[in-house]
């Protein structure tokens, strides 16, 4: 039996899974309201985007994992986060997709167009929907603070700006965590 008749079968006896947006600032609370909208019931995984690739950056991916219970299967994807879900999505019930800017970090910083960006980003929902899983995706709201001073930074801003607005238009439900509190926006 191939992969992808596998992948149907496990897939087939389940509810449509759902996509759901959580949007916030920097320490907002956003990854626990998605763990918590994630449930309890697994399997469970969170994909992961992040990269250690300072020691700021290992300290806050350790803190991140100790707030996740050992139910959570972690998958570290900081490219590919396309190709993981047609592979692996199907195999869960919920998953918590963190974050999509460190994402979108990780495609600018290997070179990709926005526009390549941007058609990727359909790709990954399109991807989303095949699992059958919910699915919790994160990501920073950056449009809310001062216009920054450097090109590439407003740039990707913008970006980030854009990308929220096709996930949270491709999503069933999108919340803006304010002060560990999610406002539900759709």
């Amino acid at each position: 039996m191939s992969p992808k008749t596998q992948r149907n079968r496990r897939s087939a006896g389940r509810a449509k899974g759902r996509i759901i947006v959580v949007l916030g600032g920097a320490s907002s609370g956003k990854s626990e309201i998605a763990l918590q909208l994630g449930g309890s019931r697994g399997p469970r995984a969170f994909v992961a985007t992040g990269q250690g690739l300072d020691e700021e950056m290992v300290e806050r991916i350790a803190r991140h994992q100790a707030t996740r219970s050992a139910e959570w299967q972690t998958f570290e994807e900081p490219i590919d986060v396309e190709a993981w879900f047609l592979k692996q999505g199907a195999e869960f019930r919920s998953i918590v997709f963190d974050c999509v800017t460190l994402w979108l970090s990780n495609l600018v910083g290997i070179g990709l167009t926005e526009s390549v960006i941007l058609a990727r980003v359909e790709t990954l929902l399109d991807a989303m929907r095949h699992t059958g899983a919910n699915v919790i995706i994160v990501s920073n709201e950056l449009g809310s603070g001062l216009v920054p001073a450097e090109p590439s930074v407003r740039a990707f801003r913008d970006l980030s700006g854009r990308v929220n607005q096709c996930l949270a238009a491709g999503a069933d439900e999108a919340y803006l965590a304010v002060s560990g509190l999610p406002l539900r926006l759709k």
